[in-house]
């Protein structure tokens, strides 16, 4: 039976796969998408609508199938993306990820992540990591993507998150630190400095404040056109700001590397691609800083792919980078020469959604070593679409997302103003989506998903998931990630 005559269902073209057990389709059947398999269907769970036994399986959507689908076609399991630029296409409704591999065959060069959500993010969604796996999965099916592609599990902060992930076969591991970076350390003297420093865990950091005085004292380090000397005091900030999150880090790195992963049935060795974050702390990392961090990383064994430091200026959510580009220039291209030097490696760029203006300048001074992190830019599209066909359920959106900001926006740094935000019901519906390209609008908008999915949840996936809309969503995913990646590709 050929699929364009399947009855009651129209087949997603670039899903279709063949195999010598059988054909393999994702369809929508109503107002639902179902997987088909035409022939060898052991380990699905489905029905044959008509009992013919010779006709589709039709299957559901759920984590079992998604296993099994997993074991036949192996496009369909993440893998190791190594140095390859990359770029982390963060997804919380688990429907974007057809305008992500859309933006991406577009453009060409770029690996994509794409299951990315942290743990923090995760309890935001009501979603756990194996359905965000999933979830990327089958839009990696729908759309015939048969070139390797990540899984991050992102900002992991614990054992039991890297086990969580492991488990559902993450191949990416984002270890945050942050708790253990001493933010304090940034300004406080010397003799605080040495203190702090007395305090570190030299047990987990199999070294002595004496040896690490011999390693670094008196020495010059020659990095690609500049020299690195560490005085008493610049060592001594670096080691009481960075010496905790490096002890965390290794614990994290060794439990990681002690796992195995449960993949579609078999046991595998936990491959992985290690990224390190700083990122979301008081202070940025200085060159000297970054230095130090992988210099002792590299000491303890530690084999990693990127690593996020806090860079100069802000980077707040869904707007471009705020601060001076020249500044940011010359600090970078330190930051590059380290990463070069002392690995290689990328530098990953974390809250990176929609910082068009510095994309220029760390594709040139990366050299293609670097790592895109985005997440809420996508959530936002996806608003823009519900603007644009549902204009009524966006008002709804905006005016609660208006009364929920002053509370969440306690765990942002973020500097929109509600004073500049239009109410709901003062403009047309012709111009509502043009409040996604409003700084103060956007980011209230973003940093409220949390509260809007609990309130909207159920009505905005209804509405992205109508089979008459959701191109439209696609179509504005795809546009606006061709401008994120398309810098990094020239």
């Amino acid at each position: 039976m050929k699929l364009d005559q399947l009855p009651g269902l129209s087949v997603y073209p670039r899903s279709v796969a063949e195999t010598d057990e059988a054909t393999y389709f994702l369809a929508r059947r109503g107002d639902r998408k179902v997987l088909g398999v035409l022939g060898d269907a052991a380990g699905f769970e489905g029905e044959r609508p008509d009992g013919n036994r010779d006709s589709a399986l039709l299957c559901p959507l759920t984590a079992a199938n998604a296993a099994a689908l997993r074991g036949r076609l192996p496009w369909l399991r993440p893998q190791v993306l190594g140095l390859q630029t990359s770029a982390g296409c963060g997804d919380r409704l688990g429907l974007a990820t057809p305008g992500h591999i859309r933006a991406v065959r577009r453009v060409g060069g770029i690996a994509p992540v794409l299951a990315q959500q942290s743990m923090r993010e995760n309890d935001r969604t009501g979603r756990t990591p194996q359905q965000v796996m999933d979830d990327a999965l089958w839009g990696v099916f729908q759309e015939g993507w048969r070139e390797p592609w990540g899984a991050d599990a992102d900002h992991l902060k614990t054992t039991e998150d890297i086990d969580l992930c492991a488990a559902a076969g993450y191949t990416f591991f984002t270890i945050d630190p942050g708790d253990h970076v001493d933010n304090q350390a940034h300004t406080a003297p010397l003799e605080e400095l040495k203190t702090r420093i007395h305090a570190l865990p030299w047990v987990d950091l199999e070294d002595t404040p004496e040896a690490m005085h011999e390693r670094y004292l008196g020495r010059r380090f020659e990095v690609e056109g500049f020299a690195m000397e560490f005085d008493e005091t610049t060592l001594a900030r670096a080691a009481a700001k960075y010496g905790g999150a490096i002890a965390h880090t290794v614990r994290m790195y060794r439990h990681l590397g002690a796992q195995t992963a449960t993949y579609a049935g078999t046991t595998r060795s936990c491959e992985f691609d290690l990224e390190m974050s700083v990122d979301e702390t008081d202070t940025p990392t200085s060159a000297e800083e970054h230095f130090f961090i992988s210099s002792e990383l590299r000491r303890l064994g530690v084999e990693w792919v990127s690593l996020a430091p806090r860079y100069i200026g802000r980077f707040e959510k869904g707007v471009d980078y705020i601060g001076d580009l020249d500044a940011f220039e010359a600090e970078l291209s330190k930051h590059a020469a380290i990463a070069r030097v002392l690995g290689p490696y990328k530098l990953s760029l974390h809250s990176g959604s929609d910082k068009f203006s510095i994309y220029p300048i760390v594709a040139r001074l990366t050299r293609g070593l670097v790592h895109l992190k985005t997440a809420g830019t996508s959530y936002l599209e996806a608003l823009r679409a519900v603007a644009q066909v549902e204009p009524a359920l966006f008002r709804e959106i905006l005016a609660y997302a208006i009364r929920r900001y002053p509370d969440d926006r306690a765990t942002y740094h973020v500097s929109a103003e509600l004073e500049r935000v239009p109410a709901a019901d003062s403009l047309p519906d012709a111009l509502l989506a043009r409040l996604l390209d409003a700084f103060d609008a956007r980011q209230v908008l973003h940093v409220t998903f949390g509260s809007i999915l609990d309130r909207f949840g159920d009505r905005l996936l209804a509405t992205l998931t109508d089979a008459s809309r959701e191109e439209t969503h696609w179509a504005l995913l795809e546009s606006h990630f061709c401008r994120h990646l398309s810098p990094f590709t020239q």
